[in-house]
């Protein structure tokens, strides 16, 4: 089993939280992962990435080759668009719809999703709203990564397993937020996918 994918948005979005909760379904599976990040312009507002390569035996690089990831989770939809060229033909795009317009000149949001929405494989949502109507504004990486749970190769009950691992220093009420908004951007996702 191998699996390949890139987890892209700006800094302050939580990309890194989506690439730890992963980390950890993985290893408790016993598999195993190479990731490699940017996040120099976190603090910045710029462009945050994170490829994250999955399989049951050897990974040779951090670093999925162009064409080859079968899942880019993006949390915003300009940087959806970048990371296109390393899709594989038959990789899943999802991404939430909500801009960061961090730069002069922004593309204009409808021509963005006119793109995106041209790929078969792609989902994208409000993921903001999502996260706000279902109590935890603040939980829109897990949103993200709920939305994507049914690409991934790993259980739904092993991400919230690691969802747990990860915010419970920050108390019960944050995991349970966490855990709700998860599981309605899985629920959403899965009714599109019937749809």
């Amino acid at each position: 089993m191998r699996y390949d994918m890139i987890i892209a948005g700006v800094g302050g979005q939580g990309i890194l939280s989506i690439a730890t909760v992963i980390g950890h379904a993985v290893l408790d599976r016993g598999w195993r992962l190479k990731q490699s990040e940017v996040h120099g312009m976190a603090q910045r507002g710029g462009a945050v990435e994170t490829h994250l390569r999955i399989a049951d035996g050897e990974i040779a690089s951090d670093l999925v080759p162009q064409g080859r990831a079968s899942l880019i989770l993006a949390l915003e939809p300009l940087e959806a668009l970048r990371y296109l060229p390393w899709l594989a033909a038959d990789g899943r795009v999802v991404a939430n719809l909500a801009t960061v317009e961090n730069m002069a000149h922004y593309p204009d949001s409808g021509e963005i999703y006119a793109e995106l929405r041209q790929l078969p494989g792609c989902l994208l949502f409000d993921a903001v709203e999502l996260a706000r109507l279902n109590g935890s504004a603040r939980a829109v990486n897990m949103a993200v990564l709920g939305a994507a749970a049914s690409c991934l190769p790993l259980p739904v009950p092993a991400l919230e397993a690691a969802i747990s691992a990860q915010f419970q220093r920050k108390g019960g009420a944050v995991v349970k937020g966490n855990l709700a908004v998860f599981r309605a951007a899985h629920a959403l996702a899965e009714a599109n996918a019937h749809n």
